[in-house]
């Protein structure tokens, strides 16, 4: 199978998981995914962020030799959508300790901008939990930024703000 051309054939969820089941049995075909999707132009940038999300959710330990280029990636211009997926994933995976600091400083960035999408935001509020866990230092920064916005954002954001702060309390 043309990996690339079967991501510029059809964007669809349908196409999406067909991809990521094709692509998650095998490494290989993994570190093809990644390279068309920290490479490539747009279109298959933003695509392939899809796919890696789920792929992700199968073999989540094959993320980890891509991490830091995937939080490096978030520090440039790069789609919503890339963004989204790439913090989506991290949520749900340990991050190594010697990633932790890029990984708040990209998520306080994310979650900072006033032109970041709620979802980016809301993935890039839990990441940050979850780092707190291992750095209780950032519990303060975290909890002000979320205080800052809960008044401006929408109600997604405040369900996941509240969430975090209360956890951020019982810590």
């Amino acid at each position: 199978m043309n990996l690339r051309a079967e991501i510029l054939r059809e964007h669809s969820i349908s196409n999406t998981l067909k991809l990521a089941g094709w692509v998650g049995k095998d490494v290989f075909r993994f570190h093809e995914l990644m390279k068309m999707f920290l490479n490539d132009e747009y279109r298959v940038v933003q695509r392939a962020s899809w796919i890696v999300r789920y792929v992700a959710e199968q073999q989540p330990e094959w993320i980890s030799s891509y991490m830091q280029q995937m939080l490096e990636y978030c520090q440039h211009p790069v789609p919503d959508a890339v963004k989204r997926n790439i913090m989506r994933v991290l949520q749900n995976i340990e991050i190594p300790n010697k990633l932790q600091g890029l990984a708040a400083t990209v998520c306080f960035q994310l979650l900072a901008s006033q032109q970041e999408p709620v979802a980016v935001k809301v993935f890039s509020m839990t990441v940050l939990a979850n780092i707190t866990k291992v750095e209780p230092d950032l519990k303060d920064e975290l909890r002000v930024l979320i205080n800052e916005q809960m008044e401006l954002e929408s109600a997604a954001f405040k369900s996941r703000g509240n969430r975090i702060l209360k956890m951020l309390e019982n810590q």
